[in-house]
């Protein structure tokens, strides 16, 4: 293959298999039917525009014929069908705008339905926050990256299939007028098949050669781009949510060096950026620029040796200009197809890592998940690794039983909510086993309850089966929240409109509602307020008595609330820091 051809032949075989990836994952989402209706909409304007477009050109011979012979009602004539051409083109092109748009917005649509429905199951979101630079800055990812990729993909889609359009309708065009061009050569005559079609084609090789050459950083720069981009929202995100510890500590300086740290990152790899594409530049405008003279300059033999009229001279230029703008739509593309690659890495490198992580579990030493035949909660061998240390069930087999109350009680910051995280499926990193018990109702207490921004009816019952009002009004008064009864319907952020006091009464109202048989929690027993932990523990004494509860604290309750204690052991020998997640196959789907 020459050079020449290379990087055209690269980008197209990137978009193959990255459009493959894409169909694949698309294959069962809900929308794809709108999709596949408005592409077939696009198809049928861009061949009506196509079309209109050979008619437009063949439009110039007898319209220029008519100039050179100074013939005025032929002119008026050829100005009246020029008219209703245009009219044509204008009613395709707005239609072609329309139906763009809609599919940008149905990309975007599919794209991050696809991407919020692999990360919101299987407890993935939780899992791929600790697998490192994948996962910290997800929301960027499923909001401005699948954004930007479907408007890029869009314009990139409908610009290349107008592109093959014109290029299969114009090339025949062009490949017949080149038999009326004769090239003198010291009184020799020569005539070349298809010559203006190798002369486009000569000519559209050489831009897209030298525009891949210039352009060639710009995918690297612009993953990086991206990447910076992020650490500098999520710095400024910190900022926000710190605001008071830091004034509060004196740290406004080191605080905005961090930020003027950040800045300074994303100024450096824009400038770099700008730099490549004022490059990239220079090649694209040159190409168009000197593209409006090449047809008439390779033409110009034809017309000079009096084998082609003025018209047709006009009819072989634009036929020449619309083939040329087909065969160079990599050149006028090579940039956005440079951000189209970049885009495209960071959504499908999240998207690999969300359907890796079952498989990643079996790399390395991995704590085994299982559910058994009896209604036992069992570890067996239970160790959990984090970057800071290990901790040890002490017993080797710890089985605990239907309504049973055991304390796992360890030394502050040994990993406790490390272990809690094992418990419930979020954290593998360890050895040993741990056997669920058959019936699944298992609720997991972390210490901040799950406050949704929803109505209070929501709140309190987030499950399938919702409770009547009755219920709800129960629960309420139960948890001295009696107040909040009138305002189950209201809809809020209850997550900033309450008091942390009110918040964790909000939780127990839960537990009330949810009525689990196993209760797993990170020092969710003793809340720092006695009043909250005497009525947590009168619930679980009450109305959860049958409800096992394994509590995972360093504090012990001051009641004989627990059937035995376990202790956990730990040690401080941090595990080596985990590899990133391994990409799953190409055409992995979820």
């Amino acid at each position: 293959m020459p050079s020449f051809l290379s990087p055209a032949v690269e980008n197209l075989r990137f978009i193959r298999e990255q459009l493959a990836i894409i169909v694949r994952s698309l294959r069962h989402t809900k929308g794809k039917r709108d999709l596949i209706l408005l592409l077939a909409g696009i198809v049928v304007v861009i061949l009506g525009t196509a079309v209109a477009q050979v008619r437009l050109n063949a439009w110039n011979q007898p319209f220029y014929d008519a100039i050179e012979r100074k013939d005025l009602p032929a002119f008026f004539h050829q100005l009246w069908i020029f008219f209703a051409i245009a009219a044509v083109l204008l009613v395709l092109n707005v239609a072609q705008t329309g139906v763009t748009q809609m599919i940008a917005l149905t990309l975007r649509d599919l794209a991050t339905r696809d991407l919020i429905g692999l990360w919101m199951s299987d407890k993935r979101a939780a899992r791929i926050a600790r697998e490192g630079e994948i996962g910290r800055n997800p929301d960027q990812r499923m909001h401005a990256d699948t954004q930007h990729l479907a408007d890029v993909s869009t314009g990139l889609l409908v610009g290349f299939l107008q592109s093959a359009v014109l290029l299969v309708s114009f090339i025949g065009v062009l490949w017949i007028l080149s038999r009326g061009i004769v090239l003198q050569f010291n009184g020799t005559s020569l005539q070349i098949p298809g010559y203006m079609v190798w002369a486009a084609l000569l000519y559209a090789c050489l831009g897209s050669g030298l525009s891949w050459l210039a352009a060639r950083p710009i995918v690297r720069q612009e993953a990086t781009h991206y990447a910076r981009e992020a650490e500098m929202r999520i710095t400024f995100v910190r900022g926000v949510e710190q605001a008071d510890a830091i004034a509060l500590t004196g740290s406004e300086a080191d605080t905005r060096r961090r930020l003027e740290a950040a800045l300074a990152n994303v100024m450096q790899i824009l400038k770099t950026l700008v730099l490549t594409r004022v490059r990239l530049t220079v090649v694209t405008a040159g190409y168009g620029w000197v593209g409006n003279v090449v047809p008439i300059i390779v033409a110009a033999p034809g017309y000079f040796s009096g084998s082609l009229t003025f018209g047709e001279l006009m009819v072989v230029a634009g036929a020449f200009r619309q083939v040329q703008g087909a065969l160079g739509w990599f050149v006028s593309n090579t940039d956005a197809i440079a951000d189209w690659r970049a885009t495209m890495n960071r959504v499908m490198e999240f998207r690999r890592a969300l359907l890796s992580i079952d498989g990643h579990d079996q790399v390395g030493e991995r704590i085994e998940i299982d559910r058994n035949d009896a209604n036992r909660l069992v570890m067996e061998n239970l160790e959990v690794h984090n970057a800071f240390g290990r901790i040890r069930v002490c017993e080797p087999r710890l089985e605990i039983a239907p309504g049973e109350r055991v304390l796992l009680l360890g030394r502050p910051h040994a990993g406790k909510s490390t272990l809690f995280n094992a418990l419930a499926g979020l954290w593998d990193r360890g050895s040993g086993q741990v056997l669920l018990p058959a019936d699944n109702r298992i609720s997991y207490m972390a210490q901040r309850p799950y406050l949704p921004s929803a109505s209070l009816r929501e709140v309190l019952s987030p499950s399938d089966a919702v409770p009547d009002d009755r219920e709800l009004v129960q629960a309420l008064t139960r948890v001295d929240l009696a107040h909040l009864a009138g305002s189950l319907d209201q809809v809020q952020d209850w997550e900033e409109a309450m008091p942390a006091p009110a918040k964790v009464r909000l939780g127990y109202a839960q537990l009330l509602l949810e009525r689990p048989l196993w209760i797993v929690s990170d020092d969710g027993l003793a809340p720092g307020d006695e009043a909250l932990q005497d009525l947590l523990l009168s619930i679980l004494s009450t109305e959860l008595a049958q409800t096992a509860v394994i509590d995972i604290s360093d504090r012990r309750l001051p009641s004989a609330f627990f059937d035995r204690i376990v202790r956990l052991a730990s040690a401080e020998s941090p595990m080596p820091r985990p590899a990133p997640v391994q990409p799953a196959a190409t055409g992995a789907t979820a």
